[in-house]
Order: C-alpha cells, then structure tokens, then sequence
C-alpha cells in the first residue's frame, strides 16, 4: 500500500466512498487525518489498513459498535482473543437466525406460488395466503 494518500485516493485503494470515510472520522472509528497546507486529508499506510478492516468488518455485517470494540482490541494485540471470539459468534447467532427466518419465508412463498397460476383471483393462492389474518403476528416490519 501507498504511504500517504489523499481522501480520493483511499477511497479508490480501500473500496470505502470518500463520505462515509468522512462519517468514519466523524464517529471515530478513523482518527482524523493530518491535513495538507492546502488542508487535503493525508491518509498514512495505517489509515488505509483501518478503513480496509472496518470495510471487510461491515462486509460481515458487523454493526459499527462492535468493530468499534473490534478495532480497540486489534489497536491493543497483546489482549486476548476471547472478546472478539464473542463478537465474531455473537453474529454468526444472528446470521443463523436470519438463515432460519429466510428458509421459513421460503417455504411459506414456495407454498404459496405451488398452485399453478390459472383461474381467477378467488382461487389464488397467492392472494388467500396473504389475506390469511392466522399469519398477522402484530409486527409492521
């Protein structure tokens, strides 16, 4: 990686937009950068391996506490590794439970769609499932 780069050029390197490179110093998840005499943000090598690890975090889906924790742990390597163990499960738990949330809409919509699309809306399954007041758990989501 480059030494030093400009806010345009860190975006380009590291895959993250120049306004949410700005957002990132704005909550502190990137120290703010020192500034050029023409108050250009200058990047160093560490700046762009930060925004590459918050990037790649958010990949990951991590929410921006978490890799807040994550990068004040990887800012002090000598800890050890079981806080961002947790993390790390702590969002595969969520992964799954959007993993089994996905299968079930799966099959409801496969169950749904099974008829084979003739006849008239009264007979539509599509239309008498999502009419079907047994599924309305109270949520508006």
């Amino acid at each position: 990686m480059k030494k030093h780069a400009a806010i345009g050029e860190a975006a380009r390197i590291t895959g993250v937009k120049a306004p949410t490179i700005r957002y990132y110093e704005q909550i502190g998840l990137l120290p703010p950068p020192p500034r050029t005499d023409a108050n250009r943000r200058h990047y160093s090598t560490n700046d762009l391996r930060r925004l590459s690890f918050i990037r790649h975090a958010r990949e990951l889906g991590f929410e921006v506490e978490a890799i807040r924790t994550l990068l004040t742990l990887q800012d002090a390597p000598d800890q050890p590794c079981k806080e961002a163990d947790a993390i790390a499960r702590a969002r595969l738990a969520e992964v799954e439970h959007r993993i089994a949330r996905l299968t079930a809409l799966k099959v409801e919509l496969s169950h749904m769609i099974a008829c084979d699309g003739h006849g008239g809306i009264r007979q539509c399954r599509v239309i008498e499932a999502l009419a079907d007041e047994s599924h309305d758990h109270g949520r508006l989501d």
